[in-house]
C-alpha cells in the first residue's frame, strides 16, 4: 500500500480489549490506526451512573501506543452500540437502562442512535461529543448524530440506524426524489424526530442549533494540538461525579472538567504543577482567576463541562490561534489557489484568524475573534489560472455578538517574483509565506489590492460591465461613465498605481486620473458612498463640490442581497485634507501668538461655556478678524458648501430614499431613547477605567460622572412638543478628514458613515445640525490634536503650554462662529432647520453632546485622549 497508494491510512476494526488491540499497530509499521471499541459503552455507562469510575478504568487499562499511530473513539456507529467489552453485570445493567425495549436489542447490543440512547437531552448530547473530543484519539462521528437523528428500531437487523439522512424538510428528507414506496430504507416519522423538523437546512439557518454546536466544537479543537495529540494525565478530586483530566503537548496544557451529574456539583482541582497559569474557558476565551498551589475550586451545572487552556501568566494572547498556531508558512502547489482546495482553504483561514486583526483596514469591533471563513472565492480575471489575484469574501465569527463580513483581495508568488514583491512593497501586504513541498520552492500571500493585475479586473467589470463567478455568488459591475473615460484610467494601471490605506477601506489611485475604494467591511445592501455618490452625480450634478463618480463594483449572492464591495470615483490632484489644512493653520496661528504682546494674549481669552448659536449671532469680534482673518474665510466657505450639500441632498422628492420627512415626536422620542443608552454605556466604561486614568483626567472624570443626570437630561431636551425641522440624508460622518481643500475650494467626500453604526443605521434620515455638529467638533478635535503635538517639537515650557491651550481655544471657537454663521446664511439650508433659535439651539448642544459621548467610547476603547473628550463634556453641561 505504502508503495502503490502513498498517503493512506490503514484502519484495524477490532473489537477487542485495547491490549489485545494493540498488536494491530506492530511497530508502528502496520495499522496506522484502530477503533477502540470498550471506550464507547463506558462513556453511557458513567453518564448514566454519574461516576466517572467506568472511563478512569478503562482509560487506565490502555495501554501507550507507537507514536506514528491514532486510536479512533466514537459514541455511535453504523452498527449496534457493541456490549461484548464489558463484564455480564454490566452488560445487563445497560439493556435495563438504554434497551427497555427488546426490539433495540440486537447481538450483543443496542441498536439506536445518540439521541434516542440519550433520551434527546442537549446538555447530554453537548457533554458526551464534549468528552468524545477532548479524550485521546481521533473522534469519529455517525452521520446525522450533528443534527440529533433519530432511529427505527421496527426494522430489520441494523438499518434502524441506517436511515435516509435528514438534508432538508422536502420529499424524502431531500435524500432522494425517487417515490417514497421505492426507498431501500423509510425516512424517520416519529413525532419527535420528525424529518421536517429534525434536517440541516432547518439546523443550518438556526445559530443555536446543535448543528452549530458541533461545528463550533470541532472548529475548537482543531485549534489546540494538545486535544489532538497531546497526552493525557487524569486527576483524582474526591467529588467522584466529576471528571477531570489534562491533556499536554510541548508547552501547551489543556484542562478538561465534566459534571456527570444531572444536579449541580463542585469540586476541587490539585492543579499545582500548574500553579502561576491562568484558566481561559476555550468557548468565551474568559479568564478565570490564576492557579495557586492551593485546591482549585469550580462548580458545574447539571451534565456541563469545561475546557480550559492553561496559559502562561505572560502570554499576550488567550486566542487559540496565537496560542497553538504558527501559521506564518503555508504549504502549497505552486498555481494553486488556496481557497478553493478544501485543506488549504483550512490553514489559510486559521491564518487569517491571527493575520486579519493586524491589518490596518480591520475595523471590527472591541470583541474576541472566533473563527474566519470563506465564503467565496472569486477570480478578479475572467478565465485565469488559479494564480491570479482573485477576491475573498470571508465571514468573520466573535465569540459574542453578530458575525461580520470582510473583503479580502488576495494572491500569491514564487520565487524571484515573491523576492521583487517583497523587497518593493512598501505597506503591510505580505501576509503569509509559501512552500511548495514537491518542488521545495518558496513563495508569499499578500494582499492584492494594488496588484495591478487586480486593479485591471476590478477596472474591467466596471468598464464593461462584466460579471465574474464565484463559488457562491458573483462579481458584478455598473458604470456610470463612458468606456472610453474608464479606459483612460486603464492606462494608467501599469505605471502608477499606489494603495493609500484607510480606517475601513483601501484606496487605489490611478495616477491623477482616479481612484478605486475597495471597502474590506462588507454589509448586506447598498453602501452609502456608493449610494449618495450616485445621488449627487445623477440627472446633471446636484452638488458640483464632489468628486465624480465613474462606477461601482458589487457582490450579489441572490437577487436580494447585494454587497457594494468597491467605488470608483475621480481624484483632486494636488489637494490635501481639511484635516492637514488645519493642522498648518494651527501651527502658523501658535507661532503668531507666541509673538503677540501680553495684552493681546489676555484678550484671546474666550468666555468659557459660550455656544455656537449666540457666538455666531453676534459676529467675530475685530480681534478674531486681525488675527485669524483667512482662516475664518475659509471656514465659512466649508459652512457655505456643507449648508449647500445640504440642500442638494434634500431635493430628491422623487426618490424615496432621499425625499426629506418632518420631524415626529416618535423620531425625537428615538434619538433621546437611542443616545441615552450610548451614554449610559460609556459613562459605566468610564467608572470602570477611572482608577487608570491620570490625577488630572480622574478628576474630570469624576466630575463627569456626578453630573450624569445632567448628561442625559442634554439628551431628553428633544423629547417633547415636535420640532418643526427636516430629516434629510446627511453625509453622516462629516469631519476635517472628509473635507479635500484644493486651494480654492472645499470638495465633501467620503459618504460611507460612521463605521460603527450599520448600513441602515448609516441610511436613515437625520437633522442637518447632525453633520454641523461634527463639523464643530472636529474643529476641536483639531486644535487639541495640534496642541498635543507641539512638544514633540522640543518648544514646550510650562508657560507656552497655556499659551497655546488658550490660543486653540480662540482657534476653533471663532473658526466653529464662522462656519455656523456662513451655514445659516444659506436660506435653502435654514429652511430645513427648526423655525424657533431656542429649539435649534437645544439640536444643536443635543448633536454636540452626542459627538462628544461618541469621541469617549472611542476614546475608552482604543485612544490615548480620554481627557481631551472629558473636557469638551464638561464645557457642553456648562454651556
Amino acid at each position: 500500500v505504502d508503495d502503490q497508494f502513498p498517503g493512506r491510512m490503514l484502519l484495524a476494526e477490532a473489537n477487542q480489549w485495547p491490549e489485545d488491540a494493540i498488536a494491530y499497530f506492530g511497530d508502528g509499521d502496520e495499522c496506522h490506526t484502530a477503533f477502540h471499541f470498550p471506550v464507547m459503552p463506558r462513556l453511557f455507562m458513567s453518564i448514566h451512573m454519574e461516576d466517572r469510575f467506568p472511563i478512569v478504568d478503562i482509560l487506565q487499562q490502555t495501554p501507550t501506543i507507537p507514536p506514528e499511530c491514532q486510536w479512533l473513539i466514537f459514541l455511535r456507529n453504523h452498527d449496534e452500540l457493541t456490549l461484548e467489552m464489558v463484564t455480564d453485570e454490566e452488560r445487563d445493567y445497560m439493556y435495563r437502562i438504554y434497551a427497555r425495549d427488546h426490539q433495540a436489542r440486537i447481538n450483543l447490543g443496542i441498536r439506536r442512535r445518540l439521541a434516542p440512547l440519550l433520551g434527546n437531552n442537549r446538555r447530554k448530547i453537548e457533554l458526551m461529543n464534549g468528552l468524545l473530543c477532548a479524550l485521546p484519539g481521533t473522534p469519529v462521528i455517525y452521520y446525522g448524530d450533528e443534527i440529533g437523528m433519530g432511529d427505527n428500531i421496527y426494522l430489520g437487523d441494523r438499518h434502524g440506524v441506517r436511515t435516509p439522512m435528514q438534508w432538508s424538510p422536502d420529499r424524502n428528507a431531500g435524500f432522494s426524489d425517487a417515490n417514497p414506496q421505492r426507498l431501500y430504507s423509510p425516512v424517520i416519522i416519529d413525532s419527535e424526530y420528525l424529518f421536517e423538523t429534525v434536517n440541516v437546512e432547518t439546523q443550518q439557518n438556526n445559530p443555536t442549533s446543535l448543528l452549530w454546536w458541533m461545528k463550533r466544537l470541532i472548529a475548537l479543537r482543531q485549534h489546540y494540538v494538545a486535544l489532538r495529540r497531546g497526552t493525557i494525565e487524569l486527576l483524582a478530586p474526591e467529588n467522584s461525579k466529576i471528571l477531570a483530566f489534562t491533556r499536554d503537548h510541548e508547552e501547551q496544557s489543556v484542562l478538561m472538567v465534566a459534571n456527570l451529574s444531572r444536579f449541580t456539583q463542585y469540586v476541587e482541582l490539585d492543579l499545582s504543577r500548574f500553579a502561576g497559569r491562568t484558566p481561559v474557558e476555550m468557548f468565551g476565551q474568559t479568564r478565570f482567576p490564576v492557579v495557586t498551589r492551593a485546591p482549585y475550586f469550580l462548580t458545574l451545572s447539571p451534565h456541563a463541562f469545561y475546557w480550559f487552556a492553561l496559559m502562561q501568566e505572560t502570554a499576550e494572547s488567550v486566542s487559540p490561534s496565537s496560542a497553538t498556531l504558527d501559521l506564518a508558512e503555508l504549504s502549497a502547489p505552486a498555481g494553486g489557489q488556496l481557497a478553493r482546495q478544501n485543506r488549504m482553504r483550512k490553514d489559510l483561514e486559521a491564518m487569517l484568524l491571527r493575520e486579519l486583526p493586524r491589518r490596518r483596514w480591520f475595523v471590527g469591533p472591541p470583541r474576541r475573534l472566533q473563527a474566519i471563513h470563506v465564503v467565496d472565492s472569486i477570480p478578479l480575471v475572467k478565465n485565469a489560472p488559479d494564480s491570479v489575484p482573485y477576491l475573498l469574501l470571508l465571514r468573520v465569527d466573535y465569540l459574542e455578538g453578530e458575525s461580520e463580513m470582510y473583503a479580502l483581495p488576495l494572491a500569491t508568488a514564487w520565487e524571484h517574483e515573491a523576492e521583487r514583491l517583497a523587497a518593493t512593497t512598501k505597506q503591510p501586504a505580505i501576509i503569509a509565506s509559501l512552500n511548495n513541498p514537491q518542488t521545495h520552492a518558496n513563495g508569499i500571500v499578500y494582499d492584492a489590492a494594488s496588484d495591478p493585475v487586480a486593479a485591471s479586473g476590478m477596472i474591467g467589470l466596471i468598464a464593461h460591465r462584466r460579471r465574474l463567478k464565484g463559488t457562491a455568488g458573483e462579481l458584478a459591475g455598473w458604470s456610470a461613465s463612458t468606456p472610453s473615460a474608464i479606459a483612460a484610467i486603464e492606462r494608467e494601471i501599469p505605471s502608477s498605481v499606489t494603495l493609500r490605506p484607510e480606517s475601513n477601506s483601501s484606496c487605489v489611485t490611478f495616477g491623477d486620473k482616479a481612484v478605486l475604494k475597495i471597502f474590506r467591511h462588507l454589509e448586506s445592501g447598498i453602501n452609502p458612498d456608493f449610494e449618495i455618490s450616485r445621488f449627487l452625480s445623477g440627472n446633471g450634478t446636484r452638488f458640483p463640490h464632489t468628486l465624480p463618480l465613474y462606477g461601482a463594483v458589487e457582490y450579489r449572492a441572490s437577487d436580494d442581497e447585494r454587497l457594494t464591495v468597491a467605488v470608483l470615483g475621480g481624484c483632486a490632484p494636488n489637494s490635501v485634507t481639511g484635516w492637514q489644512f488645519a493642522q498648518d493653520s494651527l501651527g502658523r496661528f501658535f507661532e503668531s501668538a507666541m509673538t503677540q504682546p501680553a495684552e493681546t494674549r489676555e484678550a484671546m481669552v474666550v468666555a468659557p461655556h459660550a455656544s455656537f448659536w449666540e457666538l455666531a449671532a453676534g459676529g467675530e469680534p475685530p480681534l478674531a478678524m486681525d488675527l485669524l482673518g483667512a482662516e475664518l474665510e475659509w471656514a465659512a466657505l466649508l459652512g457655505r458648501r456643507t449648508a449647500e450639500f445640504h440642500v442638494a441632498l434634500a431635493c430628491g422628492s422623487a426618490d424615496p430614499d432621499f425625499a426629506a420627512e418632518a420631524f415626529t415626536q416618535l423620531y425625537q422620542r428615538s434619538l433621546y431613547q437611542s443616545w441615552r443608552k450610548l451614554a449610559l454605556v460609556a459613562l459605566e466604561q468610564l467608572g470602570r477605567r477611572i482608577k487608570s486614568l491620570s490625577d488630572e483626567e480622574r478628576a474630570t472624570a469624576q466630575n463627569v460622572l456626578e453630573n450624569e443626570r445632567h448628561v442625559i437630561d442634554t439628551f431628553r431636551s428633544v423629547v417633547g412638543p415636535t420640532i418643526s425641522g427636516w430629516r434629510i440624508r446627511v453625509h453622516g460622518d462629516l469631519n476635517l478628514h472628509h473635507v479635500l481643500y484644493t486651494g480654492r475650494d472645499f470638495l465633501i467626500v467620503d459618504f460611507e458613515g460612521k463605521p460603527g453604526r450599520s448600513i441602515a443605521a448609516r441610511r436613515a434620515k437625520r437633522s442637518p445640525l447632525e453633520d454641523v455638529a461634527a463639523v464643530l467638533h472636529s474643529f476641536q478635535r483639531a486644535a487639541t490634536h495640534a496642541v498635543l503635538l507641539l512638544p514633540t517639537f522640543g518648544v514646550a515650557t510650562p508657560e507656552t503650554v497655556d499659551l497655546w491651550q488658550q490660543a486653540a481655544a480662540f482657534w476653533h471657537t471663532w473658526c466653529g462662529s464662522a462656519f455656523f454663521r456662513a451655514y445659516m446664511s444659506v436660506p435653502a439650508a435654514v429652511e430645513l432647520l427648526p423655525e424657533s433659535p431656542e429649539a435649534l439651539e437645544t439640536l444643536l448642544r443635543f448633536h454636540l453632546m452626542a459627538e462628544a459621548i461618541d469621541e469617549l467610547q472611542g476614546e475608552l476603547n482604543d485612544g490615548q485622549q480620554v481627557g481631551a473628550a472629558l473636557s469638551r463634556i464638561v464645557d457642553l453641561l456648562g454651556a
